[in-house]
């Protein structure tokens, strides 16, 4: 794969981050795809902007407005609280979205010659989302190479790790300091260790300190 190139699926959160520097050790080549679909704070795609250029990385924005008129949720609406009922999907599940992003990325990376596709889906700590599940990926890798007659692998460098082994993975690769200053991963938009409230940064906080603690740095 050293001599390939690959499109990552990027947010500019921590888990999309971390499978960036992944990408940069795997691959000769890596470009960076963000969707614009009218998320809750724009201060995402600001933040996945600053993060491409820093890391000297080609970066791509798709206008996908039509997720935003389709799915109304908590990740589209400010004014939609973030829930998450006990048997029920959370208030920021975006029905499609992995589909038409991962679908979006496949076309993106036959026009530039990629074919490598990387998401930072996850099973282990997914909240139960049907698009980020293992088997759902090995599906839509099938239809895609199928759909435009090629071979593309998605690759899930994160798939059956959870948030401390994210961590992890992102201090092996050097970059656990910049992970935590410079991504986005709070509902409410504030970059670095965010809020410390929302589900999002709770996930990451909790994460965070299993890991430190494992490594010794804090008890």
């Amino acid at each position: 794969m050293k001599n390939e190139k690959a499109i990552v699926v990027f947010s500019g959160g921590q888990d999309s981050t971390t499978c960036l520097f992944w990408a940069k050790k795997q691959f000769s080549e890596v470009e960076a795809v963000t969707f614009d679909y009218g998320q809750r704070h724009n201060e995402e795609i600001e933040c996945a902007k600053k993060i491409a250029k820093e890391l000297e990385v080609p970066h791509h924005i798709l206008d996908m407005e039509l997720l935003n008129q389709l799915a109304p949720n908590a990740l589209t609406r400010k004014e939609e609280a973030i829930t998450h009922e006990e048997g029920e999907l959370p208030s920021t599940f975006v029905p499609g979205r992995n589909l038409l992003f991962l679908s979006f990325a496949g076309i993106l990376a036959r026009q530039v010659g990629a074919k490598h596709i990387v998401t930072g889906v996850c099973e282990t700590d997914f909240s139960g989302y049907p698009d980020c599940r293992d088997i759902f990926i090995k599906s839509l890798n099938v239809t895609l190479n199928l759909s435009m007659d090629d071979t593309f692998v998605i690759h899930t460098p994160l798939m059956w790790i959870d948030k401390a082994e994210t961590w992890k993975l992102a201090d092996e690769l050097g970059a656990l300091d910049y992970i935590r200053e410079k991504t986005l991963t709070c509902y409410n938009g504030i970059i670095g260790d965010g809020c410390g409230e929302c589900p999002a940064c709770l996930l990451r906080k909790r994460g965070l300190n299993e890991y430190l603690k494992e490594k010794g740095d804090i008890e």
